[in-house]
Formats: structure tokens, C-alpha cells, sequence
């Protein structure tokens, strides 16, 4: 559980409420969050609660009903979430045979997965000159500093967003150039090694924070905003400036929208393949240690934020050719097999 933040915990009035609950406390005791299949489980126990008399179980017609609440939604989450509700139905046919089990071949699909915006260097260089630009206000007097240090971080650490937000002063280490992200996915913590460029932005930030007379004591937040009590940036907050900027900068992702705050985390990932190819190593053997860097239970994980773009593409051929180019000739003209 993430500092400061309580796990949701649902609560359920249907006639399967007992079954809701056993569920729920399995797969947190086996270190999941579960807090969005619980949301939904909730969801369900309330609609079965409401409508009692006319679905008294779960079952073909009730699922039906049910499922028709969320035509407003997307069709990938609605699929999402009836597939957390068939996953409940076959945990419940552990101890209740004949019990319904949605079939999934009616199902709507996925969206299309969304592509990535990756950054290059020149456009990181131009978003963190602006925020260095931004204008000063009451509600948010360090916004220059705060800004360009969430940039900075997000972009050289591939953090994702709430880890982030999540950082307090006490978790970075100037002696050994470490940051601590506490329990994010399945309770994880790592250390993250850092360069001196990134803890010399860190130091600098704290500085000004420091000056101005502003909290920087151990558990004080380090993306801070003084709207609200002093905490942390909010995600929605953070989204808004770092949006502004983008615009501002006129980087639009393929389909002319801003990119996302999770790209910088795609294109984190793919500058290190990058940076491997050229240099030579052994990327298989790198794989592990990017997954362990971005909080990722193995390789396989990481795989989705490895995107096949042109430099890396160049990188790789040319590796290739370096290595095994002697290996591939050209074939003999034809004029000159037949002479």
C-alpha cells in the first residue's frame, strides 16, 4: 500500500456477498492490489442487491442486464470488466459446479493498442527550457522548479506516474545517487540508481524550495504543490501543466493530440534498447536488469514498452551487418552465371 493512500475495500449486501468477499481477500492475500476488479465486483453486488427479486442469482440473463449499465463506456473496459466477472464466476464454480460462467466469445474486443509518442532529445530540451519559462503564482509558486524536475524524472527514469507523485524528499540519496519508489505494483519497492546530471537537478530544486522557505523536511512530498494542504501534485494537475506545455511546444502525438505522461515511460524503455545496440552489449542479457529498473516482475513485461522505431531499427541492421555482413553476399548477376 502506497504511502499516505488506503487500499479500497468493498463493501457487499447481495445474496453473494460471502462469495464476493472470500474472492476479493484471496487475491489480495496472494499481494495484489485489486482495488479495480473490486470496484466492479462491487458494482455487480450492487446491482444484484437492487434488482433481487427479479435476478436472484447470477446467471445468463442477469450478466445480460448488467452488462447493458456500461454500454456508455468503451467497448475494451466493458470487456475488461466482464472478464474480471467471468474470472469470479470460475473461482466461485471451485465450490459451486453448476453456477454460471459467462462465455466469452460474446464478448466486444479490445481497443486498438495505442501507439506510443517517443521523444527525442531536441523535443525534451524544448519542453524543459518552457517549463523553466513557466510563470510563478500563489497557488503555485515553485511551478518552473516542480515541472521541469517531474519532466526530467519521468523522462531519464521511466517512473511511472504515481511513483512519481508518490516520491518524498527522504527517498532520495545524494551520497548514493539512488531513488526509493515504495510499494507500487504488487507491494514492490527498488531502488532506482540515478546519475549526478539527474541528482544534480534534484539538488538544485531543493535549493530554491529550501530558500523560499518551503517544506523540505524527510516525508515532505518532492513533486510539491501548496494547493490543498501541501501535498503532492495531483495526477490530474500534473497531466494539465504538462499538457499546456506540450501544446505550447507544438509536439502532437500521430493522431494531433498531446502525448500522454505514460509515453515518457514507453520512450525510456526504448532508449535504453537504444543505447545497448550501440554500444554493443548484449541486450538479451539486459533485458532483466531494465525490467528490475522499471518495476516490472520479469522481461516479459517489458516487452510492451519496446517499440520498433526507425533508429532503433538503424541501430540493429547495422549491428547485424557489423557482425555477420561477411556472412551475406550479393547474388551473381544472371548476364554473368549464363556467360
Amino acid at each position: 500500500m502506497a504511502r499516505g493512500k488506503l487500499v479500497f475495500t468493498p463493501t457487499f449486501l447481495s445474496r453473494l456477498a460471502p462469495v464476493f468477499t472470500r474472492y476479493v481477500e484471496l487475491k489480495r492475500a496472494l499481494g495484489r492490489r485489486f482495488e479495480v476488479p473490486a470496484r466492479t465486483l462491487q458494482n455487480l453486488d450492487r446491482f444484484l442487491n437492487a434488482q433481487n427479486a427479479k435476478y436472484p442469482d447470477l446467471d445468463t440473463v442477469a450478466f445480460q442486464a448488467w452488462c447493458h449499465t456500461h454500454e456508455h463506456v468503451a467497448s475494451g473496459v466493458r470487456r475488461v470488466r466482464m472478464l474480471e466477472v467471468r474470472a469470479f464466476c470460475l473461482y466461485r464454480r471451485r465450490t459451486e459446479p453448476r453456477c454460471f460462467i459467462p462465455d466469452i466469445n460474446s464478448f466486444p474486443l479490445y481497443h486498438q493498442r495505442l501507439k506510443p509518442y517517443i521523444f527525442c532529445d531536441a523535443e525534451i530540451a524544448r519542453l524543459l527550457g518552457a517549463a523553466s519559462d513557466l510563470k510563478r503564482c500563489p497557488a503555485s509558486p515553485l511551478r518552473p522548479e516542480t515541472i521541469r524536475l517531474a519532466i526530467v524524472l519521468l523522462h531519464t527514469t521511466g517512473v511511472r506516474r504515481c511513483e512519481l507523485l508518490n516520491l518524498r524528499i527522504g527517498d532520495y540519496d545524494r551520497r548514493d545517487l539512488t531513488l526509493h519508489i515504495r510499494e507500487t505494483k504488487f507491494y514492490k519497492s527498488r531502488l532506482l540508481p540515478i546519475n549526478n546530471g539527474i541528482a544534480d537537478e534534484i539538488d538544485c530544486y531543493l535549493r530554491v524550495r529550501g530558500q523560499r522557505k518551503f517544506p523540505v523536511s524527510s516525508d515532505s512530498a518532492l513533486i510539491w504543490n501548496p494547493s490543498w494542504g501541501g501535498g503532492a501534485y495531483s495526477a490530474t494537475s500534473l497531466r494539465c501543466c504538462i499538457r499546456s506545455l506540450l501544446q505550447e511546444c507544438g509536439i502532437v502525438a500521430a493522431k494531433g493530440t498531446p502525448p500522454r505522461i505514460h509515453d515518457f515511460r514507453h520512450g525510456f524503455a526504448v532508449n535504453a534498447l537504444l543505447r545497448w545496440y550501440r554500444v554493443g552489449a548484449d541486450v538479451e542479457a539486459k533485458l532483466p536488469l531494465l525490467a528490475t529498473y522499471l518495476g516490472h516482475g520479469s522481461a516479459v513485461s517489458t516487452h510492451y514498452y519496446l517499440h520498433f522505431i526507425e533508429p532503433l531499427r538503424t541501430a540493429s541492421s547495422e549491428r547485424f551487418a557489423k557482425h555477420f555482413g561477411a556472412l551475406v553476399s550479393s547474388p551473381t548477376p544472371l548476364s554473368r552465371r549464363c556467360g
